[in-house]
């Protein structure tokens, strides 16, 4: 597949826009030098739309798209169990979790944990996170990313890696949160539009009467890709293991995700206001649930377009992956170039959310510690100077990483995996448990890592979801445990819950309601 001319314009036209809407928001007022705020947090002045489409734009990467679509292909609609979760879990955030973060104005998670365990936990956390972010979360957009270029360009995947490198650095370096954030509002738009354009053509491949025929035709003939609860049977149990997607370690790896993760937290960390950040969060809860329907229908399509020879299906059974790719051949000309221009509108802002996210946590947690009372200019210096080199690390480790692995989003999850009980435990027992400390933060943290690996080698048939929920219980039990027999922690560290208002507004409360009751509604037809 090749991209014409019209294409190609599309796609230096995209550029171009982004890049000049980037540095028209970075620029300063005359006399004014960008500080740690304004870098870092946008000078917490974003509004409830821009925090809605950044988190959207930051988590939709090639991972989702990819990676998913993939999924939808081997597995069918039960993949979207991550989505249509998460939507949940970023209602919960935005009412009980932000308010607190807010109120202690902080910049990054390990600030949060500084604050209520010291700095023991949080420089473990801050080196833990960045290690995560540059190894695991970036090289996995490139290499995705750079699979789905090279099927479109022919260009090696190396080249397509570095271009993506590349581009988010040009536009994200420079004006920091707020380039990503406000330029991911265009990110979201080409996204959804290249995302339904795809699923059209896909669908309107199908032996039937046009794209919505398409649709019941995929429902009829592949009634076993649209069950939201898998057999145990069912060759990809042990990703998803049925009833435990919805009441097991699903909803651990989710609050590690969209509660307690610098570089998706960080847009909240940025608002206006408390009601913002909770509008914003409320609004991406939304279109959480409509992600499955770019994503994850077309790789379900892709199985019929495989069985009738349109698409290589031995290629795809080997390497899943390679589907969204081998999908963009059916947009024509001109759209083909929209659909592109949003698979790099999906990368490049997640690649430059987690660069951000890295500067901030190094720069922050971990830099100024050492290194205090230096000029605000110079740490936004060296802020731009670790996003660039945690760039360069995941180029060189994106192939031996992540290349080798059959699903590239499956993979990044059991990576996660491994500490986010540890994660959402201490964060839980800060909040709400007055006796935790740092000896129980340790405990949380280290033992949940120690014990997930011992289970993923000692019981490996045991599905991960299951072992991250196992791990999850006894951890917040022994940290619970351990704090009550070590030293209590000093008044002034615990989070004071009667100081912090978590009334919400009618509109946020009416948004949470209709995204519950479609999260119940889906679950109910699909079960």
């Amino acid at each position: 597949m090749t991209l014409e001319t019209i294409d190609i314009v599309i796609i230096i036209g995209y550029a171009l826009a982004l890049l000049g809407i980037a540095l028209a928001v970075s620029r300063e007022p005359a006399g004014h030098d960008k500080n740690t705020e304004d870098y870092f947090l946008a000078g917490r002045a974003l509004p409830w739309w821009a925090i809605g489409a950044s988190l959207i734009a930051s988590n939709i990467s090639a991972e989702q798209i990819i990676g998913q679509s993939g999924q939808g292909f081997a597995v069918g609609v039960a993949i979207a169990a991550y989505e249509w979760q998460a939507a949940i879990v970023l209602l919960i955030v935005a009412k009980y979790f932000l308010p607190i973060f807010l109120k202690r104005r902080i910049y990054t998670m390990p600030q949060f944990l500084d604050q209520r365990y010291g700095s023991g936990v949080k420089n473990l956390m801050s080196v833990f996170w960045v290690a995560l972010y540059t190894a695991v979360n970036l090289t996995t957009v490139l290499w995705l990313g750079g699979l789905a270029v090279q099927t479109l360009t022919g260009w090696s995947v190396m080249t397509s890696m570095m271009a993506l490198a590349g581009f988010a650095a040009l536009y994200s370096l420079y004006g920091g949160l707020k380039a990503v954030a406000l330029t991911d509002i265009i990110q979201v738009v080409i996204l959804v539009l290249g995302g339904l354009a795809i699923t059209w053509f896909a669908l309107d491949a199908l032996p039937a009467d046009g794209a919505i025929a398409g649709f019941g035709y995929l429902l009829q003939e592949m009634p076993g890709h649209f069950e939201m609860i898998l057999e145990p049977e069912h060759p990809a149990y042990s990703d998803l293991p049925g009833i435990w997607t919805l009441a097991g370690g699903l909803w651990v790896l989710h609050f590690s995700y969209w509660g307690f993760n610098q570089y998706i937290i960080q847009r909240a960390l940025g608002a206006e206001n408390l009601g913002e950040a909770q509008k914003g969060l409320a609004f991406a809860a939304f279109l959480k649930i409509l992600v499955p329907f770019i994503v994850v229908v077309p790789g379900i399509a892709a199985v019929i377009l495989a069985q009738q020879g349109v698409l290589d299906g031995a290629a795809l059974a080997e390497k899943s992956d390679r589907t969204y790719g081998e999908l963009m051949a059916f947009a024509p000309a001109g759209l083909r170039g929209l659909v592109f221009a949003a698979l790099i509108a999906a990368v490049v802002s997640s690649l430059a959310s987690m660069m951000n996210s890295i500067s901030t946590i190094f720069t922050m947690d971990l830099y100024r510690s050492a290194r205090p009372d230096r000029p605000e200019q110079h740490y936004v210096m060296v802020g731009r100077i670790a996003a660039f080199s945690a760039m360069l690390i995941a180029l060189v480790l994106a192939r031996p990483f992540i290349g080798g692995f059959e699903s590239g989003f499956q993979t990044v999850q059991e990576y996660t995996g491994f500490i986010a009980p540890g994660i959402v435990v201490v964060f839980l027992l800060g909040f709400f448990d007055k006796k935790a400390n740092a000896v129980g933060a340790f405990t949380a943290l280290l033992g949940s890592l120690a014990v997930n690996v011992l289970l993923k080698f000692g019981a490996p048939d045991v599905p991960f979801i299951i072992r991250i929920w196992g791990v999850f219980v006894l951890s917040i039990i022994a940290a619970a445990v351990v704090s009550r027999m070590t030293k209590a922690p000093d008044e002034e560290r615990t989070v004071k819950l009667g100081d912090i208002a978590f009334v919400t507004s009618t509109l946020f409360n009416s948004l949470a309601a209709i995204t519950i009751a479609i999260f119940i509604g889906l679950y109910v037809i699909l079960w």
